[in-house]
């Protein structure tokens, strides 16, 4: 009897031994089956990403030759180290980049030319979200399987994204150090200093050749305005955003008045000067009596500045708190 038990013990423990090492095995199986696609994956690409249309961009190599369809974003490509084959004309007319004299102008920001984008044989382009021509020419580019990315940069943690972006691609990350995290330093630097509970009253006016209109929280110098404590009155008053109503601004006599140009700088003054200003309550704002109409300099305030984001902090920050910033 006793001889017969162990026996059947043995078999039981046998039994047992073979079930858990099948289960471990099929264990085993079904998790390489969920990693394997992942591996492979990201054997084949060079690197992956989500852009800011939610598309997803792979390149299977390191791009050589670039074409950017924004002045901005070109300037952002070369301060992660990379080198661009074609560029639109704003790169020359509003950022004077100097560029190496191969560097072909392909149309303007607007209107990029498709054909000479193509004769470049590029291997990416840089879109923007913000213009239509820029959608269409996406599409074109998906048949030949050109690579393309679309970027979105209103605000300075834009700009960080997509530098963090170009030197993972470019493989220059210490560049998103000195032209990204030093810049963030900068500003953090800066708003430590003020007391956000002031709460100054601003009005942002966009003047162009053909008129004026206020700006509120989506535009890049409402956004350092309103991370430096002010309150834009144009929050409070969205028909600003549609007509420059003195009786508006009358009525809540903003602190500051600053004023950003587009285009033509001159002919926007003067459409400036020529309109709004002529009303005779105009000089009787608290803004204008005491030299607080303030027109703020294009290149930090109208362009991205991308690596200069700081120094339009600063700039704000000199006025709005003179005593903290000598």
């Amino acid at each position: 009897m006793n001889i017969k038990f162990k026996i059947k013990n043995f078999k039981t423990a046998k039994r047992i031994f073979f079930i858990l090492l099948i289960i471990s095995l099929f264990t085993l199986v079904l998790t390489g089956c969920k990693e394997q696609p992942e591996e492979k994956e990201n054997s084949d690409y060079y690197y992956s990403f989500t852009d800011a249309l939610g598309n997803t961009v792979n390149l299977k190599n390191k791009p050589q030759r670039v074409v950017s369809l924004v002045g901005s974003y070109a300037e952002t490509w070369i301060l992660a180290g990379g080198e661009l084959s074609g560029v639109t004309s704003d790169v020359v007319s509003e950022r004077n980049l100097d560029l190496p004299s191969e560097t072909k102008i392909v149309g303007t920001i607007k209107d990029p030319n498709l054909e000479e984008i193509i004769a470049l044989s590029p291997d990416f382009v840089l879109l923007s979200t913000d213009i239509e021509s820029h959608v269409k020419i996406s599409e074109t580019l998906k048949k030949p399987n050109i690579p393309f990315a679309f970027f979105k940069v209103e605000h300075f943690e834009d700009y960080l994204d997509m530098l963090d972006v170009c030197t993972d691609i470019t493989g220059n990350k210490e560049l998103y150090e000195k032209n990204g995290l030093a810049v963030k330093k900068q500003i953090d630097d800066i708003l430590k200093k003020i007391d956000k509970n002031n709460n100054l009253q601003i009005l942002l006016i966009r003047a162009f050749s053909s008129g004026a209109k206020a700006k509120d929280d989506d535009n890049m110098a409402c956004k350092i305005l309103n991370d430096l404590g002010t309150v834009n009155i144009a929050s409070k008053h969205k028909s600003l955003l549609e007509d420059l109503s003195m009786e508006e601004i009358i009525l809540e006599d903003p602190d500051y008045i600053f004023v950003v140009t587009m285009g033509n700088s001159e002919q926007a003054l003067k459409t400036l000067k020529d309109g709004i200003e002529k009303n005779p309550a105009w000089n009787k704002l608290s803004a204008v009596k005491n030299d607080r109409y303030i027109v703020l300099p294009k290149e930090l305030f109208h362009y991205k500045p991308n690596a200069k984001w700081g120094e339009s902090y600063e700039y704000i920050a000199k006025i709005l708190y003179p005593d903290e910033f000598k």
